[in-house]
């Protein structure tokens, strides 16, 4: 009887497998054939490595900086995780101290209520130079400092890699970059406040009450007990923010458009596939972003399972 009905799970499945391969595995599979396509070919001929020689040469920087927006994207993905993460953990830890707990956690969280498109348009408007219209610009003039280009200023300290040259890799540390940054984590600190927060709720209370009476001060209990049994949800936090900074597009489109050397990856490959004509570039942006995606959500998920494994 069981035999006859071995069909059963995979016909629930159907649909949602069907959709998966329709708007998920086709497209993948069909962008990484045309990374492949040679400038006048329209259809598949083999291996063909010259849109990934194009963004590892660079050769018409002023057009399209693959390296600018490479280098962008390891950026957001290093400062943006890790100031969001520790804004996250130094939040919930406090919160969780006042009695007004609630209300504070819900004033950290509001902005993640906001579409990311929305909340791109309102800090346009915040960083906009004319301080009639711009807040930070206002707040920055009344305090006697002088206006800003958030938005639209390159200026970042001279390293090696800013010095004058052919072979130099550009420099992700501008201003305008950490502008968009911080954005980014405006955004993004309520989501890693919340996830920690439950897991400090996790917590015994037996465990830190025991580490106070055997005569541990708050900062020896949090980095000796509290990081420890927090570290799987740090992991969770991290790893989905990674991800959010490898994908980031909304923000950076809305914001600067990929302007004043703020490219990422994503941008990149919009504009080379629909903007510049080029789909075959834009499909190659496309895998690179995928080939770094692709292996933080193996781990991840390889994580979940063995937590699952181990409760």
């Amino acid at each position: 009887m069981i035999g006859r009905r071995w069909f059963v799970p995979w016909f629930w499945l159907a649909p949602a497998l069907l959709l998966t391969g329709i708007f998920l595995l086709y497209p993948t599979v069909d962008t990484v054939r045309q990374s492949f396509l040679k400038e006048d070919s329209n259809g598949f001929i083999g291996l063909n490595l010259d849109n990934y020689r194009f963004i590892i040469d660079n050769p018409q920087p002023l057009v399209a900086d693959t390296h600018s927006a490479l280098l962008n994207n390891l950026m957001w993905l290093t400062v943006f995780t890790a100031i969001t993460v520790v804004l996250g953990l130094v939040i919930a830890v406090l919160a969780s101290r006042v009695r007004y707990e609630a209300v504070a956690k819900s004033a950290i969280f509001i902005p993640m209520a906001i579409s990311f498109v929305a909340a791109s348009v309102i800090w346009r408007f915040m960083y906009e130079f004319n301080p009639d219209i711009g807040t930070v610009n206002a707040v920055l003039t009344e305090a006697g400092g002088n206006a800003t280009r958030w938005l639209q200023d390159t200026g970042a300290p001279q390293t090696p890699f800013t010095d004058a040259g052919p072979n130099t890799l550009p420099n992700p540390l501008q201003i305008n970059n950490f502008a968009l940054v911080f954005v980014g984590v405006w955004m993004w600190t309520g989501f890693a406040m919340v996830v920690l927060s439950a897991g400090l709720k996790g917590i015994s209370t037996e465990i830190l009450e025991a580490a106070r009476v055997d005569g541990a001060n708050e900062w020896q209990i949090f980095w000796r007990i509290i990081i420890p049994n927090l570290s799987p949800t740090i992991v969770v936090v991290a790893t989905t923010l990674v991800i959010q900074a490898l994908k980031k597009f909304d923000l950076v489109w809305v914001m600067t458009a990929g302007r004043f050397e703020t490219d990422v990856v994503a941008t990149q490959f919009y504009k080379e596939a629909f903007l510049f004509g080029n789909p075959r570039l834009g499909a190659a942006m496309a895998v690179v972003l995928l080939l770094w995606v692709l292996p933080i959500m193996v781990i991840s998920i390889r994580r979940f399972q063995f937590q699952e494994e181990t409760r």
